[in-house]
């Protein structure tokens, strides 16, 4: 038997228009974002936005978190000159996570790896780098 193709639901007439009213942020006003490269699928990493890092991203066409340890906007790549370009941006369908299709130059992970998920656990529960280094993560943050 065929499978069969289904036509996408007619979205409710009550579908927020915006990304910013359609967003559930949780009790601290922070929704997570997952960084996902566009070309390639492979996931980059992993952060928070508020609101306001939101407006930012959507202005700027370039990522911009918030610091849940430094309590401030965090565009990425203003220190390291590791940026994310925003190509795509996707709310899943509770409201309450993003993920942003980017094009990242340099490393995503502050580490130096190319993603944040550079580490594999094996079947016995041990960890396998599997990832590369693609800069120095002592120079890219060194204080100038």
């Amino acid at each position: 038997m065929p499978s069969e193709v289904l036509a996408p639901e007619t979205p409710p007439a009550t579908v927020p228009a915006t990304l910013l009213d359609a967003v559930r942020f949780d009790k601290d006003g922070l929704v997570p974002a997952v960084a996902q490269d566009f070309k390639t699928g492979k996931i980059l990493m992993l952060a928070y936005m508020n609101r306001e890092s939101l407006e930012v991203t959507l202005r700027e066409k370039k990522a911009c978190y918030w610091s849940r340890s430094r309590k401030e906007l965090w565009l990425k790549g203003a220190t390291s000159g590791h940026t994310q370009a925003v190509k795509e941006m996707y709310l899943d369908c509770d409201g309450d996570a993003i993920v942003l299709k980017i094009e990242q130059t340099g490393g995503a992970c502050h580490t130096g790896y190319e993603s944040c998920f550079y580490r594999q656990v094996q079947p016995d529960g041990s960890l396998v780098i599997t990832d590369k280094l693609v800069f120095n993560a002592e120079d890219a943050y060194a204080k100038k």
